[in-house]
């Protein structure tokens, strides 16, 4: 009742309040009166892999970098789990304000057509920043010395090739080599790239598909034998390994490549401040290097490239996935 009886003066400053409130662009928690300001307090990076692997020192180094461009800190925090969909879809849920941003694989492209609820229509995609192309590898005394004696080799026998998972992006490359060679490959799942790699060190399968880097050191060591690298490209480190664009197979292009995102309509202000930051730190010294180091390709897309890149990878791994 005391509601009824407040003062104008008191009545017209609380509405005043409740549409300051209520303003804004709609698009962000904060609105776009905020977005002025921001970043204003801690950004949360997740990543939707276990600490150690590789999406998680592209992420804390790009991370690292990001901090001292915006001059806040940037929180990394690991979300693993279900080939990556459950960190996407906590993504999703949270405020696109810019305060939670995250590394985004290749299998944003790939799980929607798995049974995953995973659509990239659910996310501003903000920068490409690195790609891990996918090699093959045999162990160094196979009887397979190029790739297409791996490949008429399986049209006589099985083959039995390690990957990273169920669902991963080494699994579809392997699914993709049969369909374009008629080989007859197995694939066998692993804990990760490394593992699989690891398999083929001892033995335990006849091939593995993973990243550059993940095969870096095998190969380094004479513990194995690169047959192809999956790009247009030479890899830096395997300048002697042929592409499959050198060997014919033009389609054959994959890379465990990956970027930025959000949760889909950030403001334009705060957009615009995270893509500026991306593109420098993509950029710096220090990305450049430990991605270099670690095997990996620096390559940085801005937003709108990487958001057509994304969508372009989504129909042609529709193709690839949709009959299995």
């Amino acid at each position: 009742m005391r509601i009824r009886t407040m003062p104008m003066v008191a009545a017209a400053s609380a509405a005043a309040l409740m549409l300051t409130a209520c303003s804004g662009s709609g698009t962000g928690a904060g609105g776009q009166e905020d977005a002025a300001d921001y970043p204003s307090e801690d950004i949360t990076f997740i990543v939707q892999a276990a600490a150690g692997g590789g999406s998680d020192l592209a992420s804390r180094t790009l991370a690292t970098a990001m901090e001292s461009i915006l001059d806040t800190s940037i929180i990394v925090e690991n979300r693993p789990g279900a080939a990556g969909s459950t960190a996407m879809q906590y993504v999703a849920d949270q405020d696109p304000d810019g305060y939670t941003i995250g590394f985004i694989p290749v299998e944003i492209a790939m799980l929607g057509h798995m049974d995953y609820d995973v659509d990239p229509a659910d996310y501003d995609f903000l920068g490409q920043i690195m790609n891990a192309p996918a090699v093959l590898s045999v162990p160094a005394d196979s009887p397979y010395q190029t790739l297409e004696e791996f490949i008429d080799g399986s049209k006589e026998k099985s083959l039995s090739v390690a990957n990273s998972g169920a669902g991963s992006i080494w699994e579809a490359v392997t699914f993709a080599l049969s369909d374009a060679t008629g080989a007859q490959l197995e694939p066998v799942p692993f804990d990760g790239g490394a593992p699989a790699v690891a398999a083929v060190v001892g033995g335990q399968v006849d091939a593995a598909v993973s990243g550059a880097g993940e095969a870096l050191t095998g190969y380094e060591e004479g513990q194995t034998r690169v047959l192809a690298i999956f790009a247009e490209e030479p890899h830096p480190q395997m300048s002697d390994v042929p592409t499959t664009v050198d060997l014919g197979y033009e389609d054959l292009q994959f890379g465990g490549w990956g970027g930025v995102y959000a949760p889909k309509g950030l403001p334009d202000e705060v957009r615009a401040t995270l893509e500026e930051a991306i593109k420098k730190a993509a950029n710096s010294d220090s990305f450049t290097e430990t991605m270099t180091k670690a095997g990996n390709v620096p390559v940085y897309k801005s937003g709108e490239e990487f958001t057509q890149w994304v969508n372009d990878q989504y129909e042609r791994f529709g193709e690839i996935l949709g009959n299995r």
